[in-house]
């Protein structure tokens, strides 16, 4: 019988089948010998131990389209990355980490800004001309007022998405307008931090209609940009790549180089200050990195 994972926690497996039944299944122990661990997304072969009690086991995986570390999800089309715009701010160095993990998978990528109704125009336009001049889709959500959610839904119909972002942002409450039997907790902001109590402890499938998967999973507050080499990262910048030719040396690293193209646009303000200190951090970080395996 096939299904797909939608729910995995300490060593059980929750399995929709396709005739709209939810088994209880272990993993057989070969995965554990081929280091091969099933995650929510997975489409599996499953075998029936009892029928009545809708109890059973994987027994294979079929083929990834791809996989994600964090958040460890499988068969993703889109990832909508989920950050207040207030209370707390946005941490944007966290976000483009996010980024470019997606844009490492070749996963697009869409931003929402949740809390909107709690910031001026001035604020919102303020983002957005930071992200969709690098090519990503960006909206602005406000659950409290009912505002953008519609378009997020839009945005949604067909794929089957990972919705992620650091706890506190509304993320739970986002999906319970999405998908109101879900009955997810929604966390209360500690006043005195503006962090969120983390309220997802595991990645979740939720099917709203059809074709359309949501995957939810538990908040982070750290990424780190891994599998990459310094010399690479510039290509995980989209907004770099109209300016790469302007510099003087090829494989420049838009860092200390003369004549940089890249440079030159972020002084005409044409690439964000804050995207380009990012990618001043990530290069050290990287840079750091491999002279310890050196």
């Amino acid at each position: 019988m096939r299904g797909k994972i939608i729910k995995g926690i300490a060593g059980f497996y929750y399995i929709h089948t396709n005739d709209g039944s939810l088994y209880e299944c272990k993993a057989k122990g070969a995965f554990r010998y081929q280091k091969i661990k099933p995650l929510v997304g997975d489409n599996v072969e499953i075998t029936v131990i009892d029928e009545e009690k809708k109890i059973g086991n994987i027994i294979s995986l079929y083929e990834r389209e791809n996989e994600l570390i964090r958040p460890a999800v499988a068969n993703v089309d889109q990832a909508v990355v989920i950050f207040a715009i207030a209370k707390p701010k946005p941490n944007l160095n966290l976000l483009d980490r996010f980024l470019i993990t997606m844009e490492q998978n070749g996963i697009e990528t869409v931003i929402c800004f949740n809390k909107c109704d709690l910031v001026s125009q001035e604020e919102k336009d303020f983002y957005e001309s930071i992200y969709r001049t690098c090519g990503y889709k960006v909206i602005f959500t406000s659950v409290k007022e009912n505002t953008g959610l519609e378009e997020l839904q839009e945005q949604l119909k067909g794929k089957t998405a990972v919705l992620a972002g650091p706890s506190g942002v509304g993320k739970s409450s986002i999906i319970n307008y999405l998908k109101p039997e879900a009955n997810m907790e929604v966390g209360q902001i500690s006043r005195k931090i503006e962090r969120g109590k983390h309220t997802t402890r595991h990645s979740e499938l939720f099917q709203l209609e059809g074709e359309t998967f949501i995957m939810d999973t538990p908040g982070f507050t750290s990424l780190y940009v891994t599998n990459l080499e310094k010399e690479q990262l510039e290509l995980f910048f989209p907004e770099f790549d109209k300016y790469r030719d302007k510099c003087r040396f090829q494989g420049c690293m838009h860092i200390m180089e003369p004549d940089c193209g890249v440079k030159e646009a972020l002084k005409e303000g044409e690439i964000s200050s804050s995207r380009y200190e990012n990618y001043k951090i990530y290069y050290e970080e990287i840079k750091e990195k491999r002279k310890k395996y050196v």
